[in-house]
């Protein structure tokens, strides 16, 4: 019995110990810490939005040198699409501005691939038009497995007798009054070959000939972009920026044939995209990328589903043409949403 209350005055003497060192420490954390906050803090955005999918797609402008726009974003549905554009080197917002310098068809193709790995995508789809369709076919040829479809529009090759149709006078013949100032800033001599003619003013070490050659150069190509003429396209002609990286880079492609092994490479390398969803659309009238590649790429290539739209020329922002881009992206979206992603 004695054992029994020493023990419980043992315990009662622990538990008063305890309580003075709790009451002591709460005296400290009082005076250690202001205040507690007990509001509730105010609304906030969350700084990022992420959905459980979302299908990535590349947007390859044209020109090349042509640049991209926020407007390029409305052939895809946002809720369904990650959209990606992106300028190439030299144009848009890339710099150097319009620079030449390790500037091929084979380092825009390693830039896309590095920007797939960058923003650590597995697989995308693949939309490009006018030069956009060139970029897109050698990219999906050298990369297949990253490609999961295809959207082209105004196919262009970059064959000799397509660039000898728009620059060496055949478009002419449908366009002789926006022909006659392209023709006649070159004298001549000179006129044997229009594509060396204006290599060597666009790099030309006056700047104001490179100016010169770039507006002729902008706007005989803004003049027949479309089948009904767009006094907004045809003022693009007039800005020197725009004009210069557009004029000097195209003409650099166009020069040099596109960097390409030879002049059919693309329609001999079909086979290793030939398995990929492809929709190609294809203005009827186009007279910058006539329709002859579209057919020649249709007929080396009859899986893919072939737009002919018969009210439209080469811009991509033409009614008809605008709806079978949006169509074939959603004939994509339907084929991903049935087998999964």
């Amino acid at each position: 019995r004695k054992n029994l209350v020493l023990r419980a005055q043992n315990l009662d003497q622990l538990k008063s110990e305890s309580e003075q060192q709790l009451s002591a420490s709460s005296m400290e954390s009082k005076n250690e810490f202001p205040e507690l906050n007990r509001n509730l803090y105010p609304d906030i955005e969350p700084y990022m939005k992420l959905s459980l999918f979302l299908q990535p797609v590349v947007f390859l402008h044209g020109g090349p040198g042509g640049g991209t726009s926020p407007s390029n974003r409305k052939f895809f549905d946002p809720e369904f699409y990650r959209i990606i554009l992106f300028d190439q080197r030299g144009a848009g917002k890339s710099t150097p501005h319009a620079c030449l310098v390790d500037n091929t068809t084979w380092d825009l193709v390693e830039d896309i691939e590095k920007l797939r790995e960058h923003l650590d995508i597995p697989e995308w789809q693949v939309f490009g038009g006018s030069w956009g369709s060139t970029l897109a076919l050698a990219y999906s040829q050298s990369h297949p497995e990253k490609v999961t479809g295809i959207v082209l529009r105004g196919i262009f090759l970059l064959r000799k007798k397509e660039i000898d149709w728009f620059y060496e006078g055949g478009a002419a013949a449908i366009f002789p009054d926006a022909w006659e100032p392209f023709r006649d800033l070159i004298p001549e001599n000179e006129r044997g070959s229009f594509i060396d003619a204006y290599w060597k003013r666009l790099n030309s070490d006056d700047v104001e000939t490179q100016y010169a050659a770039a507006r002729a150069w902008t706007k005989w190509e803004m003049m027949t972009a479309h089948l009904l003429p767009n006094e907004d396209h045809i003022k693009k002609g007039d800005d020197d920026k725009f004009s210069l990286a557009f004029a000097r880079i195209e003409n650099h492609y166009f020069v040099n044939r596109g960097f390409l092994a030879s002049d059919s490479f693309l329609l001999d390398n079909i086979e290793k995209i030939r398995h990929i969803n492809t929709i190609i659309v294809q203005g009827r009238y186009d007279v910058c990328c006539p329709m002859m590649s579209a057919w020649d790429l249709h007929k080396a290539w009859p899986e893919a589903d072939f737009k002919v739209v018969p009210d439209a020329g080469h811009s991509a922002n033409e009614p008809g043409i605008a709806a079978e881009l949006v169509a074939g992206n959603e004939k994509l979206k339907n084929i991903i949403q049935r087998n999964g992603p």
